[in-house]
């Protein structure tokens, strides 16, 4: 991970977008309910990665919706959310595409991919956002806000909502809180990126904590690929002397098999490696 400070994305929208989202979790439950999730629909608010009645549950509420492409977003949520959140988030979204599209083409620059290999597998892309709410636990020593995992992602970019820290990172084998610089962005690499760029770029393993007194809020922004193509590594960055590390799958198939799965650190990513001779 890392903090991005110099993003260009304006000041004066971010504390608008941290005011409004504050808001959203206070909605009356009566307007919440027009947001919520539809049965076999991860949108709206709720939980995610649920697969059986008797999971355990992280403590933490959620906002999900696909952004863009503007074709593709659901019409019962973007339209129903409340002004000026709206106007807002069609301004934001728009800015997190721009800043997501500099990023890609600067790591391709950096590894010597080609360009037209990663436009390719990204095809039309993908940018979801999810509110995360953690409710303050008096006994939050004995919970977790979000499992430990990886992003399935090509890029997660990540905002802070509010003063109250709760991210970690694993890093050899423990776990390190995470402290956002002032109006700052965290950058993420997710499993895709690691795929695609035939593990040059490895996806970070990471977990939520909660306050047992203040409630905590982030916001992140995940760019992937979009549908109809395939994931896999870039045919420029495998060789004889560094073999493909990943299958490569149909984006159906590849998200069908995240959602099935229980979240749990990077074991999806292990199960699309190819074992080497």
């Amino acid at each position: 991970m890392v903090q991005l400070v110099n993003h260009g994305v304006n000041l004066r929208l971010l504390e608008k977008v941290k005011a409004e989202l504050e808001e959203l979790f206070k909605l009356p439950m009566e307007e919440k309910k027009k947001l919520w999730q539809c049965p076999g629909n991860v949108e709206g608010f709720g939980q995610a990665f649920v697969v059986s009645e008797g999971q355990k549950l992280d403590w933490c509420d959620l906002f999900n919706m696909l952004t863009h492409p503007l074709h593709l977003r659901n019409p019962r949520l973007f339209p129903n959310l409340p002004l000026p959140l709206r106007d807002i988030m069609e301004l934001y979204t728009s800015e997190l595409n721009k800043l997501s599209t500099a990023i890609l083409e600067k790591i391709v620059e950096a590894i010597g991919m080609k360009t037209e290999e990663m436009k390719e597998l990204v095809g039309e892309g993908r940018q979801t956002i999810r509110v995360n709410y953690y409710p303050p636990c008096h006994l939050s020593d004995q919970v977790l806000g979000l499992t430990p995992h990886s992003d399935a992602t090509l890029i997660t970019i990540l905002l802070q909502l509010n003063d109250v820290h709760g991210l970690q990172v694993r890093k050899d084998g423990n776990w390190v809180p995470v402290k956002p610089l002032p109006n700052a962005f965290i950058l993420n690499v997710g499993d895709i990126l690691e795929i695609i760029t035939n593990g040059t770029y490895r996806s970070i393993e990471h977990r939520a904590t909660v306050d047992p007194k203040k409630e905590r809020l982030s916001f992140a922004t995940f760019i992937g690929v979009g549908a109809g193509g395939e994931i896999g590594p870039a045919p420029s960055l495998v060789s004889k002397q560094k073999p493909a590390m990943f299958r490569r799958v149909k984006v159906e198939e590849y998200y069908k098999g995240m959602f099935s799965r229980k979240l749990q650190g990077k074991s999806y990513l292990d199960y699309m490696k190819i074992e080497q001779d």
